[in-house]
């Protein structure tokens, strides 16, 4: 997949440096995968009107610092109204976060599909990942890839 001269220059904007760049993509990648999760768990997509499988709902987001390899960077934690949400990319009260660095990047560059993906990331960080996810996560990563949203 090639990037555009508009999807580069968008990704670039305001970064300083190859960190800057690795430091927005990791963050980009995490709250796109806690979504995912919180979507997976709660077995309905954002914004969907139609009925709930559950009564368990969204319930905002609360910020969470985490260090890097890049530095320190604020999160957007996604919430449930029964606190019952236990993110596995990045679970509560971790403080570092170094799974999506530049490893987990260059999987997906290298595009490995997700059976193994889910398999590197049990394999690596003991994570264990249902197929599903990393299937709705590769697509986050996708569309992050190609662009902002309109």
């Amino acid at each position: 997949m090639a990037f555009t001269n508009e999807v580069l220059d968008e990704i670039l904007k305001g970064c300083h440096g190859s960190e800057g760049i690795m430091k927005r993509l990791a963050k980009s990648l995490a709250e796109r995968a806690m979504e995912s999760e919180l979507t997976e768990q709660l077995g309905y997509e954002r914004h969907d009107q139609s009925a709930k499988p559950t009564a368990n709902r969204r319930k905002g987001k609360t910020s969470e610092e985490l260090r890097t390899d890049h530095g320190s960077m604020e999160t957007a934690v996604p919430r449930d109204r029964e606190g019952v949400f236990e993110p596995q990319i990045v679970p509560k009260r971790q403080k570092e976060f170094r799974v999506f660095d530049d490893k987990i990047l260059s999987m997906y560059a290298l595009s490995l599909t997700t059976r193994r993906i889910q398999e590197h990331l049990k394999d690596v960080y003991a994570v264990d990942v249902p197929l599903e996810l990393t299937s709705r996560v590769t697509d986050e990563a996708k569309e992050l890839a190609a662009g902002p949203r309109a």
